[in-house]
């Protein structure tokens, strides 16, 4: 009865939180696309790095939407290239489609129509909007966590061909499964609420796969998808209510919106494995996460090779980030009274 009254409580306040915060991060009400810092960015120091023959490329990059995860791939995209060319060797049009996979396409149109020399994907929308636009431009995914499951391929061997290629996010599912088992014991917390966007292709992978891990370890697991942030509240209420743990996957809705889930979670007891770094800050207690800095300057190298002719785009598998992390949360965590391993590392 008291979690009850703590979960209705708890919704309140995060009802209140979404009608106060406006339209959410994946509606199209604002359908113009949102540029990050300039539409253009056309610094010009000249660095002993850039390209000898005076050769200036131009990118295009189209961001999902504004994260801390998607926000720090672009950075080290941009830095891997900068560092490649020198500003005065490569331009960047960066856009934010705000969670809008139709300013997404928007966005790429444009792109295709300036005869941009290679876009950045960052997120699967994104990644998707430009595979339907260009099959000429080169395109080059990150943040991106399965690119079988996001192009529609059947049995993806790691190689998409054509004018793709990228970096991907995903962490080590079973890996998660296990964090999730030894923090939260089967015997304590029995049953798992997966909380993810259901317009999310790949968050859709993550849960079919974690879910059948932990089923095998004796779990009893529900999903609790959600639409768009909307009705995030009502079904993350759902969830806290029936659920001891709950598991959120790399879903940029979920990344978008974590103080909404943490408002309605955290005062519910219910503690939160995340599958990634930024949602774990957010509303989580551990994470196996990766940096999405580096994600994204492997994006900027891949790009580089590309862009100077000395790798062939329909040749590139897809890379994967080398290492993983042990995270967790120290505020979530006290305030759950939950001890984590000393192999994990305090998020700051």
């Amino acid at each position: 009865m008291k979690k009850l009254i703590s979960v209705m409580t708890a919704a309140c306040m995060a009802l209140s939180f979404a009608a106060c915060t406006g339209s959410d991060s994946g509606s199209s009400s604002d359908s113009t696309a949102s540029t990050s810092g300039s539409t253009s960015d056309t610094t010009a120091t000249t660095e002993e790095s850039g390209a000898a023959d005076d050769t200036v490329y131009t990118v295009g990059i189209c961001q999902q939407m504004p994260h801390e995860a998607l926000d720090s791939a672009t950075q080290g995209f941009k830095d891997a290239l900068v560092e490649k060319f020198g500003e005065d060797g490569i331009v960047f049009d960066e856009q934010n489609a705000q969670g809008d996979s139709n300013t997404c396409s928007t966005i790429v149109n444009g792109f295709v129509s300036s005869g941009y020399d290679l876009i950045m994907a960052n997120g699967t929308s994104a990644l998707q909007a430009a595979a339907a636009g260009t099959a000429d431009i080169p395109i080059l995914g990150t943040s991106v966590t399965e690119y079988g499951v996001a192009l529609g391929i059947d049995s993806f061997t790691g190689t998409v061909g054509g004018n793709i290629s990228g970096t991907s996010d995903l962490a080590p599912l079973d890996e998660q499964a296990n964090m999730l088992a030894d923090l939260c014991p089967v015997d304590q917390y029995p049953n798992v609420g997966m909380l993810y966007c259901s317009a999310e292709p790949n968050s859709e992978y993550q849960v079919e796969q974690v879910t059948n891990y932990l089923t095998e370890k004796g779990y009893t697991v529900e999903d609790y998808s959600f639409s768009d942030s909307n009705d995030l509240a009502t079904i993350a209420t759902n969830a806290a209510s029936n659920c001891d743990v709950i598991y959120v996957p790399t879903d940029n809705t979920a990344a978008a919106n974590t103080e909404i889930i943490n408002n309605i979670c955290l005062p519910a007891g219910v503690p939160i494995i995340a599958g990634e770094q930024g949602i774990c800050s957010g509303c989580g207690i551990a994470t196996l996460s990766i940096s999405y800095y580096d994600l994204g300057y492997a994006t900027g190298e891949m790009a580089a090779k590309i862009l100077t002719g000395e790798a062939d785009i329909s040749t590139m598998p897809i890379e994967y980030a080398p290492e993983f992390t042990k995270m967790y949360n120290p505020t979530n965590c006290e305030e759950l009274g939950i001890t984590v391993p000393d192999d994990y590392v305090a998020i700051e």
